[in-house]
């Protein structure tokens, strides 16, 4: 088990993809800085999509022309994109990384992104071949533990798409349970078997708290040696593509979780509280989160 463990904060993507309340750029340009500001160097700002579909997201230009300037720190910007114009958005903007979304499903997919699985892993391959470098490309295996609309995914079927991405020359995914379905049991066999047929791939996850097992299997993927996760202030999130999507697993939750088990990672405990509750109140509505609503045991002794 890993003492030092990355977190990728996607709250002012994913966490803010599916409110009702949509914030502005200012808004989502605070969000970041605090995130940094409580130690965060990978954050997804935000996602090269339609406006129209997902209108949270209508100044994705705009936000990264204005974000937080790093000072010489190690932070990576990361977008998310669904195709070949939204790679060339992300592109343009001179973001860090393009995290490229690929749904194990084509029902999920076509709905997501207009085209089924097979099509986006072939989308995949060509922006990471004309990527010359110019940004760093990443892999999402959205719905890997469950399909709102074909049901289960099998680990057969998960294995032929990381072979595909493999193939690509990607030696690093994330595996998203999109809809909150998966068990800790889910993501130990899961992991096994990516392991086992893939042992020089390295995985994260990013998990959906739909059916309150986010932090238990958040604690099964660390178990089977995964190398970070992802995860949004207060539990914001949810897929707007996703019947009955709820969000993702709190940051600070998990980060009391982490530090209680005396695994580093670098983050204020104490600041991601602070932004959750400060995250709630611009969304004017409860999050999910837990830890915000008390506090960590023992009081939190920062420097």
């Amino acid at each position: 088990m890993a003492e030092f463990f990355e977190i990728v904060e996607v709250s002012p993507r994913d966490g803010l993809q599916n409110e009702k309340k949509i914030l502005t750029t200012k808004q989502k340009v605070e969000l970041i800085a605090r995130a940094i500001d409580s130690g965060f160097t990978r954050i997804e700002v935000t996602s090269f999509v339609n406006p129209k579909k997902v209108p949270q997201m209508f100044d994705a230009a705009q936000l990264v022309q204005n974000l937080p300037k790093k000072n010489g720190k190690d932070i990576k910007y990361i977008g998310l994109v669904l195709n070949e114009r939204g790679f060339n958005r992300a592109l343009e903007s001179k973001l860090d990384v393009a995290n490229y979304a690929i749904v194990a499903s084509d029902t999920f997919s076509i709905r997501n992104q207009g085209a089924p699985t097979l099509a986006n892993l072939t989308a995949l391959k060509k922006i990471y071949q004309e990527s010359n470098d110019k940004i760093q490309i990443t892999a999402t295996i959205a719905a890997s533990f469950g399909c709102p609309f074909e049901g289960e995914i099998s680990i057969t079927h998960l294995l032929s798409i990381i072979d595909h991405i493999a193939k690509i020359g990607l030696n690093e995914i994330c595996l998203a349970d999109t809809i909150g379905v998966a068990t800790p049991k889910d993501i130990k066999t899961k992991l096994k078997a990516i392991k086992a047929s893939f042992p020089s791939i390295k995985v994260k996850l990013h998990l959906h708290n739909t059916r309150n097992t986010g932090i238990a299997n958040a604690w099964a993927g660390i178990e089977e040696g995964i190398i970070g996760l992802e995860s949004s202030f207060g539990g914001s999130g949810g897929c707007p593509f996703a019947p009955k999507a709820t969000g993702n697993i709190p940051t600070e939750d998990l980060l009391y979780m982490l530090d209680r088990s005396g695994i580093k990672t670098g983050l204020s405990l104490s600041k991601s509280i602070q932004t959750a509750n400060w995250l709630e109140k611009q969304l004017e509505r409860t999050l999910p989160g837990l830890l915000k609503t008390t506090d960590s045991f023992p009081p939190v002794q920062e420097k």
